[in-house]
């Protein structure tokens, strides 16, 4: 499938827990701000007061652990669309060796409307985004 973002990230120290690796939490931090960051490459409104994408699922398997220092490079691609619901696959590899995969997963994401809480259609920025991709699912 095809990559809809790319992000290269340098591992904090703060990221190490006790025993001198990244953090398990870390991973989806990792994700998220990549997730966050295509959203934000695709608009400037992509979370409103009104709408917003609620994490409803994530899946995480861990293939090697991530040391410091490291650069990490976050590959996201879509797996499925619905009409209020998308599923976002994810790889985590080093920046340098894309042959050595730290995580891969996938998340699904449901828009909402903030004030009633119930789901929405899919905005036309991430939909414009998707079909751009030649996503078919």
């Amino acid at each position: 499938m095809q990559c809809l973002f790319e992000m290269k990230m340098d591992v904090r120290w703060g990221d190490l827990d006790a025993f001198n690796h990244v953090n398990n939490t870390c991973y989806l931090r990792f994700i998220e701000e990549a997730r966050v960051c295509w959203f934000k490459s695709l608009t400037a409104d992509w979370a409103s007061t009104s709408l917003a994408p609620v994490l409803v699922s994530v899946l995480n398997n861990f293939k090697k652990p991530i040391v410091w220092p490291a650069r990490i490079q976050v590959d996201l691609w879509c797996e499925h669309v619905g009409t209020k619901s998308l599923k976002l696959a994810h790889r985590i590899a080093s920046a340098a060796d894309s042959d050595i995969v730290y995580a891969d997963g996938h998340a699904v994401l449901v828009w909402v409307d903030t004030l009633s809480g119930q789901s929405v259609a899919l905005p036309m920025d991430i939909l414009n985004a998707l079909n751009s991709n030649d996503i078919h699912g």
